[in-house]
């Protein structure tokens, strides 16, 4: 099997780009495997460099591939990088979305008039949305850490708590389950705070009556996981109930819909005619989904604005919600890997609507 580094060579040759400069961290770690916070590859066709500093030289004797030639230099990177280019005329990508104007500078001042620079954009990012078996694996079992750890802060009650100690406490067992860190800044929003899709926990205790949104993921051998859930402190009343059904209909037309070959956006637009369709235009803005790997946010994303197709190997949410400003909001999301007959959904915290003491 070619490696990734090889199977960005054929990318770049497609591209006409002779050697690739790697200065996101994410994707140095997607290629080579450093988890470092100073490095960068270089990558071409007759080239696998990794240079860092003496910080982090006996840690990527065991992290980089061996495919890679491994280089300790005292300077800064892109000073001593220059040593390590090939001959000859070249045409040398960068990371165009992520190398700052600051360094593209300092790149064209240091850099040999023979080197050319292109900007390059989002090709090692379009290689990581389609998953291999290991990272499927790790995806899962940061899924499964979440779905414990969540299952065991409802098992406690919620009921008095505040949204911040929820957060901690969820936060804090995911961590004594295995995850490296959460994935992301955990949501708990109850009441009319559950109406801010990005809701920040506060020292607000939770009443009866009020539905409550979650959304946290745990962090596992670098790999994300992500899922929301809404759950009700007591009984939240009729109107709440026929939202909440609403939401869990969508959703549940939007997994049908995930599948290898399908329009991202149209897989939004059938979720989103359901919502609107229902009286709530408005009350959902967010796209329906996005990616999820080494970062909780990547490629492909589903949303009214997506021009992507999406593969066998992606791994996706699929989370559409209701937010009444002033009232409650409503959102369901599972992670789900795109198989060659249609989906597994990693996420296996129930959905039919909760009602917690």
């Amino acid at each position: 099997m070619d490696t990734r580094a090889e199977r960005l060579n054929a990318e770049l040759d497609g591209v006409g780009i002779d050697l690739m400069l790697v200065t996101n961290l994410v994707n140095v770690r997607y290629l080579t495997g450093y988890t470092g916070s100073n490095g960068l590859a270089l990558i071409g066709s007759r080239t696998r460099v990794f240079l860092t500093d003496f910080r982090y030289t006996e840690q990527v004797a065991t992290e980089v591939s061996d495919e890679f030639e491994r280089v300790t230099v005292a300077q800064n990177l892109l000073t001593d990088v220059v040593a390590q280019l090939p001959e000859g005329n070249l045409r040398l990508g960068y990371e165009s979305e992520t190398v700052t104007v600051d360094a593209l500078g300092r790149m064209r001042e240091l850099f040999p008039e023979r080197v050319e620079l292109v900007a390059v954009k989002g090709l090692v990012e379009r290689m990581r949305t389609v998953k291999d078996e290991r990272e499927i694996e790790l995806i899962t079992a940061a899924q499964r850490i979440a779905d414990d750890a969540f299952e065991a802060l409802l098992a406690g009650g919620l009921e008095g708590r505040t949204e911040r100690e929820l957060a901690l406490t969820l936060e804090h067992d995911m961590r004594l389950r295995g995850a490296e860190s959460p994935s992301f800044d955990s949501i708990i929003a109850c009441g009319p705070h559950g109406a801010l899709p990005h809701a920040t926990p506060r020292d607000v205790k939770l009443e009866r009556g009020q539905l409550v949104v979650i959304d946290w993921g745990a962090l596992y051998g670098g790999y994300c996981s992500d899922c929301t859930r809404t759950v009700a402190v007591g009984e939240p009343g009729p109107e709440a109930r026929e939202a909440y059904e609403l939401v869990l209909g969508a959703q549940q037309v939007g997994l049908e819909e995930v599948r290898a070959g399908g329009d991202a956006r149209a897989i939004d637009k059938a979720v989103r005619d359901i919502i609107y369709g229902a009286g709530h235009e408005g009350h959902y803005g967010h796209g329906l989904g996005h990616g999820v790997g080494l970062e909780i946010h990547e490629a492909p994303t589903l949303s009214f604005r997506s021009e992507d197709t999406l593969q066998v190997g992606n791994v996706v949410t699929v989370e559409p919600g209701v937010y009444l400003p002033g009232r409650f909001g409503i959102r369901i999301e599972d992670l789900v890997v795109i198989t060659d007959d249609g989906i597994r959904i990693l996420t296996q915290v129930p959905k039919a609507l909760r009602i917690v003491d």
